[in-house]
């Protein structure tokens, strides 16, 4: 395991495996993705209450999902470099940032596009959206840090710390809506419980989260790799890449 979590660290182990992965990821998410879409918004069923405004939940909720998850990914990868200094953490956690803040926004502006039907309103300041508005500013926070200041590493230290910090707003996020009065529905299913929905329903809901996943890892895998190839600009083996493709 040790071992190779120590291969992990290597920019250039990272870079040599990462191809061969990339390619299996960016299958599984278009497949993926265009199976749940196709099946969700043109053979699903219209919810019993909110009709067909409810198929928005097929962008949402993924979206929702990949938000929190990327962020709590990026603190762990800020916590290995902090810890143990394996710059391909860092390089991660870089490229993450901007994935997760489109998320993030991407959550926010579906979910007031279906508030509008639903709740009569785009915008409340109920604890799950306030909390997911936070999440947005974090994410912000820590790209803006990384440019902040003149040493890179330095740059890294403290986004690497705001994240850490920040990631206590993720148990905030899932929980409100168990905390607090909110107008917000709780999970729509969850991998400890049935789901509350049908399974022509809940099914491509799934399907899309999948597909979300897979894009993440493999844009992830891709973005890292580039940003190998910039900071390791001066190793032989870059270099030896660059004559190759001439």
């Amino acid at each position: 395991m040790w071992a190779f979590i120590h291969k992990l660290g290597s920019p250039k182990w990272f870079y040599g495996i990462s191809a061969r992965l990339m390619p299996w990821f960016w299958a599984a998410a278009t497949l993926l993705i265009l199976a749940g879409t196709i099946w969700g918004l043109a053979f699903a069923p219209a919810d019993y209450q909110q009709g067909n405004s409810f198929r928005i939940i097929y962008v949402h909720v993924p979206a929702a999902f990949l938000a929190q998850s990327i962020f709590v990914g990026m603190a762990s990868a800020g916590l290995v470099f902090m810890v143990w200094k394996i710059k391909v953490a860092d390089m991660a956690a870089a490229v993450m940032a901007p994935l997760g803040a489109a998320m993030t926004f991407v959550a926010l502006f579906s979910g007031g596009v279906w508030g509008i039907p639903t709740w009569g309103t785009w915008w409340i300041w109920d604890a799950r959206l306030t909390s997911m508005l936070i999440l947005l500013f974090l994410y912000v926070g820590v790209i803006a840090l990384r440019g902040a200041f003149a040493s890179r590493d330095s740059g890294s230290r403290a986004a690497s710390v705001l994240a850490m910090v920040g990631v206590i707003n993720i148990p905030i996020i899932k929980y409100s809506v168990d905390w607090w009065y909110t107008l917000h529905q709780p999970a729509s299913f969850t991998i400890t419980s049935r789901p509350t929905m049908p399974l022509e329903m809940w099914a491509p809901l799934l399907m899309m989260v999948l597909g979300f996943y897979c894009f993440f890892i493999a844009l992830t895998l891709m973005r890292t790799r580039n940003e190998i190839l910039r900071r390791e600009s001066g190793k032989r083996w870059v270099q030896a890449l660059a004559e190759e493709s001439v």
